[in-house]
């Protein structure tokens, strides 16, 4: 006799055929009573949020405690993200191109789903809607598997979810058993799942590349960096770092390495170092940088005091914007917080190196009035999304018009950048004929 779960799997890969065939209208009236849900159960969401709050370890990160929070705000911008996906196009059967053949085949292109999707992500409740709507729209079945310190939210848009879906449409699972054995076990599934996507930290990521047996959409660690050219705007620059840094810290697409171009000056760095230490950023500073900016003096190391937690020490300095000689290992570290790294370059070239060097390929910007160099920057850096004069926070599904993302592909293959709709597709040929057969 199959298991509960076991059934549920079966049902998610019969539910393929008849999703894929649902009208866009179908769809879009879905997902549209899904946000107008959002709303009305608003207090109920964050009932269960309040749950997983206090049940959260005090020694996690204000950021984490941040991602896992929802707010009014936070679930208006789900519903907002729902509504966006039902205004988009639907990408399923689009013709993306179609020949006529000499031998009077025709030959078209057209978009079909994926398959049947096993995603699994970290503590952020908003990704659970954002997910469903975009797998649900391009067609493809989709278990979500989130952590389990949202486990009480989860649970709540879990049910919120089955309740517009048709009771005969088993297209969605949301996974409640939390043994970390199951996602390994659910890796080797690709009786099941045509495709499994990862959005999380290193470990998630390595466990998955790892040990999945289907192909993977890497949602891979944002390492960010912003490159203050010699010829950059004072202004710009400091208003673009300071959002990219501080707006929401604890995101893949912040900033988390500020590299400032030597010939751009010692006052004009200062000046950005003294803003972002008003707003409270733990700084690392490379040793060279220190001595450029004439920060030798002020470097603070982390206290000893016994008494103190590690934890408190680390947030008490955050809260004076603290100076820190940097390590090595932080210029490869996504700090995911209020710490930013500095280092002085001598040139693009020297920028280039670094970010090469230390980068994730995700998302990095140049902030320069010399188009010359910024195309050059955009030209030269291998990364998902690369900027000029604008902040790296906008690598984003929804910002870029995209209704929302699965994630953040950092791979080549077969998605790069944010993941939406029609990146949960994939091209095959529809050919007609007319008896044709082949004879060479």
């Amino acid at each position: 006799m199959m298991t509960s779960l076991e059934t549920q799997l079966v049902q998610l890969k019969a539910s393929a055929p008849r999703l894929a065939q649902l009208s866009r209208a179908e769809k879009d009236s879905i997902l549209r009573q899904l946000a107008d849900l959002l709303i009305r159960k608003e207090k109920e969401i964050l009932e269960a949020n309040a749950l997983d709050l206090d049940d959260l370890d005090p020694s996690r990160p204000s950021a984490f405690r941040d991602r896992l929070t929802l707010t009014p705000q936070r679930i208006e911008h789900m519903a907002q993200s729902l509504h966006a996906v039902a205004d988009l196009f639907d990408p399923v059967g689009e013709l993306v191109d179609e020949r006529e053949l000499d031998n009077g085949l025709v030959a078209r292109r057209i978009r079909a789903p994926l398959g049947p999707i096993f995603m699994i992500f970290e503590s952020r409740p908003n990704v659970i809607t954002e997910t469903f709507s975009l797998a649900f729209k391009s067609g493809n079945p989709i278990a979500l598997r989130g952590g389990s310190e949202s486990q009480a939210t989860a649970a709540c848009l879990y049910d919120l979810i089955a309740s517009v879906l048709p009771r005969d449409l088993k297209c969605f699972i949301g996974l409640r058993d939390y043994d970390r054995t199951l996602v390994s076990r659910l890796l080797k599934r690709s009786d099941i799942f045509d495709v499994c996507v990862p959005r999380g930290g290193d470990a998630l990521i390595e466990l998955v590349t790892q040990e999945s047996k289907m192909p993977v959409i890497k949602n891979d660690r944002g390492l960010c960096h912003l490159y203050v050219h010699a010829d950059a705007d004072r202004k710009m620059a400091e208003e673009i770092l300071i959002n990219a840094k501080t707006q929401r810290p604890g995101v893949c697409n912040a900033v988390e390495t500020l590299l400032i171009d030597q010939a751009w000056g010692r006052d004009a760095s200062r000046v950005l170092i003294q803003s972002l230490r008003h707003r409270h950023v733990e700084l690392r500073i490379s040793d060279e940088a220190l001595q450029f900016l004439g920060l030798e003096s002020e470097v603070q190391a982390v206290s000893s005091d016994s008494a103190t937690s590690p934890t408190l020490q680390i947030e008490n300095q955050k809260a004076s914007g603290a100076i820190r000689r940097a390590r090595p290992e932080d210029f490869d570290t996504e700090h995911l917080d209020l710490i930013l790294n500095i280092h002085v370059v001598e040139s693009l070239d020297s920028a280039l190196q670094h970010i090469a060097q230390h980068g994730s390929k995700h998302s990095e910007c140049i902030i320069t009035k010399n188009q010359s160099v910024a195309r050059r920057f955009q030209s030269s850096v291998d990364a998902a999304c690369v900027y000029w004069n604008a902040s790296t926070r906008f690598t984003d599904g929804y910002q870029l018009g995209l209704g929302g993302e699965l994630g953040i592909s950092t791979q080549k293959l077969h998605v790069r950048g944010p993941v939406g709709l029609r990146e949960l597709t994939s091209v095959r040929w529809v050919i007609d004929g007319q008896g044709q057969v082949r004879n060479s």
